[in-house]
């Protein structure tokens, strides 16, 4: 199986925007055990959103197909990058991806006693970025001068990346506080929706719940959703849970109320299944 590693404490956190519609402010999510986590976009930027998240897992499947250098660095270039997310590569993604990298190095994840980290043996107080560096290279150097002259062609230009990832990842991951994906199934899943229920459903697996209920509510939250009425949820669950079921990763997944309170109940299938 080829494998994308991720770090277990950030993947149980809210991240990433699913709706392109939602309110852009900072994500905060107090989860029931107490403390706060918070995701703060950089001035003048937005909040990583699906497009990111995607960026995201990429970074870390090159990460661990790199060996997990020590300094953290991964080197790519554009082109292949995005041709390994299954993306069309023209000016909109070339751009798209320079985005999505500088929001990875500049928007700050705050945690107040929420996040595990390894090096600290503990629950983390202080802030992190998922990147701690981005350097993007022009190609062609010899012609930057004419291209300087053409913004649009300049901004449409492909290049190479030099990007370290966050050593608070890294140490978690060196500590095998992990959650490990399947790159096909990843890719299989189209939505945006069940990409991110699949890896919070791989850190279920990691803490040994193969059966798995959570509230409706919380569940929102930890993804994060904008939706907040169950019957609206119901509506943005049901296909991404129909594509979980399609592609095998988990046996049932239900939304059911008992009493006045709404739940979610996921049976998580074999991974050789």
């Amino acid at each position: 199986m080829r494998a994308i590693v991720l770090d277990r404490s950030l993947e149980a956190l809210p991240v990433f925007r699913l709706s392109d519609s939602a309110d852009d402010g900072a994500i905060t999510f107090a989860p029931a055990g107490g403390g706060r986590w918070r995701v703060l976009p950089s001035p003048g930027d937005r909040l990583p959103g699906t497009f990111d998240q995607d960026v995201y897992v990429e970074l870390l499947h090159r990460y661990h197909e790199a060996g997990m250098p020590e300094d953290g660095v991964i080197t790519f270039t554009l082109h292949a990058f995005l041709r390994s997310m299954g993306r069309r590569v023209d000016g909109r993604t070339y751009e798209q991806l320079r985005a999505a990298l500088g929001r990875l190095e500049r928007t700050t994840l705050e945690s107040t006693g929420v996040y595990f980290s390894a090096a600290a043996g503990g629950p983390l107080d202080g802030s992190f970025t998922i990147l701690s560096s981005v350097v993007i290279d022009r190609r062609r150097l010899a012609d930057r001068e004419q291209l300087a002259l053409f913004p649009a062609l300049s901004a449409a230009e492909p290049g190479d990346a030099r990007v370290a990832l966050s050593p608070v990842l890294r140490a978690n991951i060196a500590a095998s506080y992990t959650a490990t994906l399947s790159v096909a199934h990843y890719q299989r899943l189209a939505s945006p929706v069940a990409r991110r229920l699949y890896r919070l459903l791989e850190v279920a697996r990691e803490e040994g719940k193969l059966a798995w209920r959570v509230g409706l509510e919380g569940l929102a939250e930890q993804l994060p959703l904008s939706q907040r009425y169950p019957s609206h949820l119901q509506r943005v669950l049901q296909p991404a849970h129909e594509a979980l079921l399609d592609a095998g990763i988990v046996r049932e997944a239900a939304v059911r109320q008992h009493q006045r309170e709404w739940y979610v109940d996921y049976v998580l299938a074999s991974r050789h299944s």
